[in-house]
């Protein structure tokens, strides 16, 4: 599954669709302004949330975490020692743990569970400018997961670029 997000996506405040590879919309990221710490909600077509993400108010690291249905779904954050690339670690409820790594504020990284692809995120295969994709490679992969996780480690990494 394919899917592809404009570059501005990540305005807090703003609404963005992510289309699929057919141009038709499939998620609406719903940044909520005025709110005290970044906030997003991930919709479907039908308005219904999918996923909310929010940056964790106190922690020494900044901390994204990612829920459904008010229960907590994951924490991303940063690993403590990355020097050549960016990595981050997705921490699942259950216990498990997914590895971000590549280039996020260049847009070409790539999510893994346990050596395994799960998704690419590039804009290398994309002539249309200010948008980049984010390729599904597992077909039973939650999408709305690991969309969520592309939108945390950006806006992370953006957030320490920034500071």
């Amino acid at each position: 599954m394919r899917f592809l997000v404009r570059e501005r996506l990540f305005g807090i405040g703003d609404d963005y669709w992510i289309e699929d590879a057919d141009g038709r919309k499939v998620f609406l990221v719903d940044g909520k302004a005025m709110r005290v710490r970044d906030t997003f909600e991930l919709k479907d077509t039908d308005g219904r949330v999918l996923v909310e993400i929010h940056k964790k108010l106190l922690s020494l690291r900044d901390t994204m975490i990612i829920e459904r249905d008010g229960e907590r779904l994951a924490t991303v954050k940063r690993k403590r020692l990355s020097l050549l690339r960016n990595h981050y670690r997705v921490a699942l409820i259950e216990g498990t743990d997914l590895d971000v790594s590549g280039r996020i504020l260049d847009h070409e990284f790539s999510i893994e569970y346990d050596g395994e692809l799960l998704a690419q995120i590039s804009r290398r295969w994309l002539t249309v400018r200010d948008t980049y994709g984010i390729d599904i490679v597992r077909e039973d992969a939650d999408a709305a997961l690991l969309i969520a996780v592309s939108v945390c480690v950006i806006v992370l990494a953006e957030k320490e670029h920034e500071g």
